[in-house]
C-alpha cells in the first residue's frame, strides 16, 4: 500500500500535537527522518493474507545526537504498522536505551499525541526465574543443573542458599515477579544461572509451574502489544530459532534496529559456533557416570529405558575419540605463538590441517548420533509428562527434563562446530574464520575452538531482510568515510534500500574546537607515543573541569596513569577500578561539587556515555582507534579482502577507525548548549595520507592545527 493521504495526515497531526504539547520547535533532521521512514514503509504491498508481495523495504538512517531519532522512527513506524496490521519490534543494543524507550519515549508519545497503542518490553528466558529449578534446589540437596562449562557454576554457597530462600519467599508474597532486573540487588551470574533456563531445558506448557511462570506471563502479554521493545540479541535469537518462537513471525513485523551499528557484530555472535575441548571431555564423562542414577525413577517407562543403553555407549564412544586426539590437539596449540598476550591459533583462510579435518568428520558423526538419541529422549520425556504416567512421578520427570535438554543443547553445539571443521575448503563468496584460543580458569588451561562467518550479510539477508515486512536501521554512526559501503558489506542490506544521513541540529563549528596539540607525535611507536601522552596531558587538562580521555589499549592507559604527576593522578578515575556506572556517578558528583574530574576510559566509553554540559567539556583521544590486529575475525576479513585483490588497510582498517573516531568525538556535544574541545594526540591525522579522509569524516568542528 503506497503511503496514503490519510496515513500521511495521521503522522503529520500526531507530530504537530507532540511538538505543541511539549512546547518544542520542529527539528529539520527529525522531520526528514519521519518522512523517510514513512515513505519506505509506505511502499510495502500486501496480499490478501497480509504477506508482503514486493521487494523488502528497508530504511537506513544515520541521525546524529540531538536529532531526536527515537520520535523520528517511533511515530511513523507505529502509524504505518497499524495501517498494515503489523507489530513494531524496536531492538536496541544497550539496556540504557531500552529503558529510555520504555519509560520515557513511548509513554510521552501516548501522552502527547492522539495515537493509541499498546507497548511491552520483551526479554529472553534467561532474564526470568525458572520456578521448577528453584523449587528443585530448595527441596533437594542435589543440584541437578549441569552448567555449559564446569567453570561457569560452582557448588551452592550458604549465601546463595539464603538468596534462593528469599526469592521463593518474595514470590509467594507477591513482592517479586521473577524478573532478574526487578530483584532488589545484583545477582551474581553463577547464582542466577542455576535458577534460569533456556528453550531446550524448559518443558513449556507441560511444566507444573507454568501458571506461575514469569516468562510465560510476560510472553502472553506480548500478544496484546502493537509495539514490542527488545534487544538485538533477543531478535537474533528468535530468528535463529526460525522466527516466531519468542516474538511474532518476521513476516508480521516491522523491525526498528536502533544503535544499528552493532547489528553485524551481534549477528556474528549468533551465527558462530564454539566448544571447549577439555571441558567437553569432562562433561561427557560426568554425564555417563550420572545417567544411571538420574534415570532410576524412570525404570517403568520401557521405551525410554531402551534409549538409555545407546546413550551411555554414545557418551563413552564420543569421549574416547576426543581423548585419543588430545595429544595432537596439544601439539597443534603449542605451534601457536606462545608469547602472545592471548595465545591463539588462527587457521589461514579458515582452512584447518588435514588430520584435524578428518578427526572433525569422525567427531561430527559421533555428536550427530548423540544428538539423535538425546532428541528422542527429550521428546519421550515430554510425552511422558503429557501422559501423566502412573508409575513415574511428575516431579522426577520435571527434574530430568532440563538435564536432558541441557545435554542436547551442548551436543548440538558440538555437532555444529565439528561439522564446520569437517569441510574447510576455502569458499571465496562465504568466508569463514576458524581458530583455537587457550582459555584458563583456576590455572587450568582449556582450548576454545571457534568457527564464525566473517560477515553476517548472507545470514541476515536470509533470516531477516528477505522475510520481514519492513525494517528501519538507525544510529548516530552508520557511515564510515561518509559512505554506507561498510554497513552494506557487513549487514547485507540491499542496494535498493533507502540510505539517508539526516542533519544534526548542532552548529559544530561554533560549539566545538578540534585540535592536534603541538608535541603530539605519530602513534606508530607505542613507547614513544605513551611518553608523549604523559607529557601532553598535564599541559592540556584543566584540573577544574570535566575531561574524558579515551585510550585504544588498556596497557597504554595504565602506563600513562602510572607516570602522571601526583596532583593530576589524584583526580583521575580509571576504567576497571570499579563499575562503569559507579565511576560515572563519582565523576558527576565531583563536577557538581565544583571540583575537576578526569575519566580514563577504553572503547566502551566511546559510545553510549552521556556527559552533557560541564560533565565533559574536553574529550582527549590518545590515538586513532584502529582495530586490534590479533582479533581473529578482523584478521580473517583482512585476509579475504587481500585475497580478492583489495587493500585491507584502506577498505577495512581506515573505515573502521573513521567510525570509531566519530563515535569518540560524539562524547563532547550532547545538547544544543554544550561547548568544548576535542584533542587528538596522534599526528598521523596530518602526517599520513589517510589522515585527511579521517578528518573529513568528522563533524565540521573548527580546527586549530
Amino acid at each position: 500500500m503506497p503511503l496514503s493521504d490519510s496515513t500521511k495526515k495521521t503522522i503529520q497531526t500526531a507530530y504537530s500535537k507532540f511538538l505543541e504539547n511539549k512546547e518544542l520547535t520542529p527539528r529539520y533532521g527529525q522531520r526528514l527522518m519521519i518522512a523517510e521512514v514513512a515513505k519506505a514503509l509506505g511502499n510495502i504491498e500486501l496480499d490478501g493474507e497480509g504477506l508482503r508481495t514486493n521487494t523488502p523495504h528497508v530504511a537506513v538512517v544515520e541521525a546524529g545526537t540531538g536529532t531526536g531519532k527515537t520520535v523520528g522512527y517511533l511515530l511513523p513506524s507505529i502509524v504505518m504498522a497499524q495501517a498494515l496490521d503489523k507489530t513494531v519490534i524496536v531492538a536496541t543494543a544497550t539496556v540504557a536505551l531500552q529503558e529510555q524507550i520504555i519509560f520515557k519515549d513511548l509513554p510521552e508519545l501516548i501522552r502527547h499525541t492522539p495515537l493509541e497503542f499498546q507497548f511491552r518490553l520483551a526479554k529472553g528466558r534467561g532474564r526470568y526465574l525458572c520456578l521448577a529449578k528453584l523449587d528443585a534446589i530448595l527441596s533437594s540437596a542435589d543440584d541437578q543443573f549441569i552448567p555449559l562449562y564446569e567453570d561457569e557454576a560452582g557448588l551452592i554457597s550458604a549465601e546463595d542458599s539464603e538468596l534462593y530462600g528469599d526469592m521463593m519467599g518474595k514470590l509467594g508474597r507477591g513482592e517479586w515477579d521473577g524478573d532478574r532486573d526487578n530483584w532488589s540487588a545484583e545477582i551474581m551470574p553463577a547464582a542466577w544461572q542455576r535458577v534460569t533456563t533456556d528453550h531446550r531445558q524448559c518443558s513449556g506448557r507441560k511444566c507444573s509451574h507454568v501458571r506461575q511462570c514469569a516468562f510465560f506471563k510476560a510472553r502472553e502479554a506480548l500478544g496484546e502489544a502493537d509495539c514490542i521493545v527488545a534487544n538485538h540479541d533477543l531478535v537474533l535469537a528468535d530468528l535463529s530459532l526460525g522466527g516466531g518462537a519468542i516474538l511474532p513471525a518476521p513476516e508480521q513485523c516491522i523491525y526498528v534496529f536502533d544503535e544499528g551499528h552493532h547489528l553485524a557484530d551481534k549477528a556474528l555472535n549468533h551465527f558462530s559456533c564454539h566448544t571447549r575441548y577439555k571441558s567437553t571431555i569432562r562433561w561427557l564423562g560426568q554425564s555417563e557416570g550420572q545417567w544411571p542414577s538420574i534415570v532410576e525413577p524412570l525404570s517403568e517407562a520401557s521405551y525410554f529405558m531402551q534409549l538409555s543403553v545407546p546413550l551411555e555407549s554414545t557418551l563413552k564412544a564420543t569421549r574416547s575419540i576426543m581423548e585419543a586426539y588430545l595429544p595432537q590437539m596439544d601439539a597443534l596449540v603449542q605451534s601457536a605463538d606462545q608469547t602472545q598476550q592471548k595465545i591463539q591459533l588462527r587457521f589461514a583462510q579458515g582452512v584447518v590441517p588435514g588430520d584435524l579435518e578428518l578427526f572433525a568428520q569422525d567427531l561430527a558423526a559421533q555428536f550427530a548420533e548423540l544428538v539423535q538419541v538425546l532428541t528422542k529422549m527429550h521428546k519421550e520425556l515430554g510425552e511422558l509428562m503429557e501422559e501423566d504416567h502412573p508409575a513415574v512421578p511428575l516431579v522426577d520427570l520435571e527434574s530430568i527434563y532440563p538435564v536432558v535438554g541441557s545435554w542436547l543443547h551442548r551436543a548440538e553445539a558440538n555437532m555444529e562446530l565439528w561439522e564446520s571443521y569437517s569441510d574447510t575448503k576455502h569458499k571465496a563468496n562465504w568466508p569463514v574464520a576458524r581458530w583455537i584460543t587457550v582459555v584458563t580458569f583456576n590455572d587450568i588451561a582449556d582450548y576454545e575452538i571457534v568457527s564464525s562467518p566473517i560477515l553476517a550479510s548472507k545470514a541476515l539477508e536470509k533470516d531477516l531482510w528477505s522475510r520481514c515486512c519492513g525494517a528501519v536501521v538507525t544510529s548516530a554512526t552508520l557511515t564510515a568515510l561518509n559512505s554506507f559501503d561498510r554497513f552494506k558489506q557487513r549487514t547485507g542490506t540491499y542496494d535498493h534500500a533507502t540510505y539517508n544521513v539526516v542533519p544534526s541540529p548542532f552548529d559544530f563549528n561554533a560549539m566545538g574546537l578540534l585540535t592536534i596539540p603541538e608535541g603530539a607525535i605519530d602513534a606508530n611507536n607505542a613507547v614513544a607515543h605513551t611518553d608523549s601522552v604523559v607529557e601532553l596531558l598535564p599541559q592540556i587538562i584543566d584540573v577544574k573541569a570535566g575531561t574524558l580521555v579515551l585510550f585504544a589499549s588498556r596497557k597504554q592507559m595504565v602506563d600513562v596513569h602510572e607516570e602522571l604527576p601526583d596532583d593530576l593522578r589524584r583526580i583521575v578515575l580509571m576504567q576497571g577500578a570499579e563499575s562503569k556506572q559507579l565511576l560515572i556517578k563519582k565523576h558527576k558528583t565531583r563536577i557538581e561539587n565544583g571540583n575537576g574530574s578526569v575519566i580514563f576510559g577504553l572503547a566502551s566509553f566511546s559510545e553510549g556515555v552521556d556527559l552533557p554540559g560541564n560533565y565533559c567539556s574536553h574529550v582527549i583521544i590518545a590515538k586513532i582507534p584502529f582495530s586490534v590486529p590479533d582479533d581473529p575475525i578482523e584478521a580473517a576479513l583482512a585476509e579475504w579482502v587481500e585475497a580478492n585483490g583489495g587493500n585491507a588497510f584502506m577498505q577495512i582498517s581506515v573505515p573502521d577507525a573513521a567510525m570509531r573516531l566519530v563515535q569518540a568525538c560524539g562524547r563532547l556535544l550532547r545538547t544544543e548548549s554544550d561547548t568544548g574541545t576535542i584533542s587528538i594526540l596522534d599526528r598521523r591525522l596530518i602526517s599520513k595520507r589517510y589522515g585527511k579522509a579521517l578528518l573529513n569524516s568528522l563533524p565540521n568542528f573548527r580546527r586549530d592545527f
